[in-house]
């Protein structure tokens, strides 16, 4: 069974940084695809950005520009950078990993942007 452990959450105001982390139990580059999902209170669970084995990225409208992932292969991790952070980005922030007959989540962190 793969874990996935996130790290990095917390509260920030308006305008701040976080760093997620993303450290799961077996290599990185097991899984055909990492992401990270979010889910609001009283909203369906989203997607916030992905990683392919090949490195190819994709992102949510509502985060491009602002929020970078990223894999550190010594580390094993894989990272959400989010920058410019609003009120609306406010939510429990799961991490995602995924094989060809598998999907694995992480237990989630609470991200809170408030002043």
């Amino acid at each position: 069974q793969v874990q996935l452990v996130e790290s990095g959450g917390g509260l920030v105001q308006p305008g701040g940084s976080l760093r997620l982390s993303c450290a799961p139990s077996s290599s990185i580059f097991s899984f055909v695809s990492m992401g990270w999902y979010r889910q609001a209170p009283g909203n369906q669970r989203e997607s916030v950005a992905t990683v392919t084995n090949g490195g190819s990225t994709s992102y949510a409208n509502s985060v491009k520009g602002r929020f970078t992932i990223s894999r550190d292969n010594a580390k094993n991790t894989v990272n959400l950078q989010m920058n410019s952070l609003k009120p609306e980005d406010t939510a429990v922030y799961y991490c995602r990993a995924d094989r060809a007959i598998a999907t694995f989540w992480g237990q989630g962190t609470q991200v809170t942007v408030s002043s």
